[in-house]
């Protein structure tokens, strides 16, 4: 009897020390420049270096190529999701040059659902060139076992009334007040921390960036911000830490990186 009371005593133990252990998610943003690197090499190991390196448990891509020609035909997402160890998901966007070209995620934790959703974008011209935009949404099973949702998305580069519409088209989707899922939204949203697309992202969103608000464009000596995580609600996480990492060579993007702790139920 004794020893069955001790047996349960220690079980019990061992859930409330699970409990009262902070549960973490290692949150990687890093637009991969189809594979380029600064160096004018196409390497996908690299990449997957830097990534593994982070210990992610979620990572949004952006710039993916999958069969394209200028990248020697590669499904690079396929390889990431091989070098790292971690489950792919590709969100295409547009056809580019006989294959796909868009968004993805990589991530540890077990899939439930997946949403590619396009965003509103402006038809290129002979006189400027735009790219269609859009969203790859997935829901996972976090690691207390509740759902969580992790979107990766790429704004566009050229027109800001776009930018303004696809952060206005982000909040109507995903960050609806009746829309209780914990939500993680991470990309290249092409505007500084000032522009009008992130004021229009924070009203809906805490932003999970680090105070100095370290640039992470271009890699070699970087000038600007314009990759970020963003996470909602504001009680279902605590921000421990946010930066933009040190690595030049891979793509013409810094990774960045934010560790966020789960708030308990």
């Amino acid at each position: 009897m004794k020893l069955l009371i001790l047996l349960i005593t220690a079980a019990f133990s061992v859930q409330n020390a699970m409990a009262e252990t902070p549960q973490t998610l290692r949150v990687l943003c890093y637009n991969i420049h189809y594979g380029l690197g600064m160096d004018g090499q196409y390497n996908i190991q690299r990449l997957a270096d830097v990534i593994k390196a982070a210990k992610p448990d979620l990572v949004a891509l952006q710039e993916v190529d999958v069969g394209v020609l200028r990248s020697g035909r590669v499904h690079q997402l396929q390889k990431l999701g091989e070098m790292t160890g971690l489950t792919a998901r590709f969100g295409p966007t547009q056809h580019y040059e006989g294959g796909l070209f868009g968004n993805a995620v990589l991530t540890r934790l077990p899939i439930l659902e997946e949403l590619i959703q396009p965003l509103p974008y402006t038809d290129a011209t002979p006189e400027r060139q735009t790219y269609p935009r859009g969203a790859l949404a997935i829901i996972v099973q976090a690691p207390d076992g509740r759902p969580l949702r992790f979107i990766s998305t790429h704004f566009q580069h050229n027109v800001p009334e776009d930018r303004v519409e696809e952060a206005k088209a982000i909040n109507k989707l995903f960050a609806d007040p009746a829309d209780k899922i914990r939500t993680i939204l991470a990309g290249d949203f092409n505007a500084k921390p000032e522009d009008e697309p992130i004021k229009i992202l924070e009203q809906s969103w805490t932003h999970a960036i680090d105070a100095a608000r370290a640039p992470s464009v271009p890699s070699v000596n970087p000038k600007s911000r314009i990759d970020y995580i963003f996470y909602r609600a504001k009680n279902q996480f605590r921000l421990v830490s946010s930066e933009a990492l040190p690595e030049a060579m891979a793509s013409d993007h810094r990774p960045v990186l934010a560790v966020l702790e789960i708030a308990q139920p």
